[in-house]
């Protein structure tokens, strides 16, 4: 199967990269800015490492004031997907963007950082080098539910072929793990795929 870092993180082709900053001058996250710094009271990693690089603006208008077009984009490819909660969204901007879109912390920069963008349905401004292959692997993992969801309907064929209780037993269990796996990409619309 392969880690994350093996499937996804060495794949990911960094010379696509505009060096634009736009993903670091706006940006948000799924999980509310008061939970955030619960959650950095609490030592939380990913916490201590957002908020350590990143400060919220005021509103959502202060953050489209900045850059309107990735702050639409982000809202649209939430509501698409059903998460956006505009009493729950904050806009963020990175404390160490220089004025000529490189990091003046790039040697320290946590995992955050290094992994972005960190999964095919990550959501990247308009114009973003990685939109492209963002797209191909979002296809390649939509391709695999597919073929979890063929695979869900052989093994219930299956099931109608014998009354053996140990193998209709290692058939619900082969099912549920399948779903389980399917089941990660329901935020995405696997349902749908």
């Amino acid at each position: 199967m392969g880690s994350y870092e093996e499937n996804y993180l060495a794949k990911r082709p960094q010379s696509l990269c505009n060096k634009c900053g736009r993903c670091c001058r706006v940006v948000t996250t799924t999980t509310p800015y008061e939970k955030l710094k619960e959650m950095y009271k609490n030592g939380d990693k990913k916490a201590v490492d957002f908020l350590s690089l990143f400060e919220p603006y005021e509103s959502i208008e202060a953050a489209r004031k900045v850059d309107s077009e990735v702050v639409d984009n982000i809202i649209a490819r939430l509501s698409e997907d059903g998460n956006y909660k505009e009493e729950e969204t904050t806009f963020y901007y990175c404390k160490y963007l220089r004025d000529d879109n490189l990091c003046s912390n790039y040697d320290n920069r946590p995992a955050l950082c290094i992994h972005c963008p960190c999964t095919p349905w990550s959501i990247v401004p308009p114009g973003c080098g990685f939109e492209g292959w963002l797209f191909w692997k979002r296809e390649e993992e939509k391709q695999k539910v597919r073929k979890a969801k063929e695979d869900l309907l052989e093994l219930k064929l299956l099931k109608t072929k014998t009354k053996d209780p140990n193998i209709l037993n290692k058939i619900n269990i082969v099912e549920q793990k399948i779903q389980r796996n399917i089941d990660l990409f329901k935020k995405y619309g696997s349902e749908n795929w």
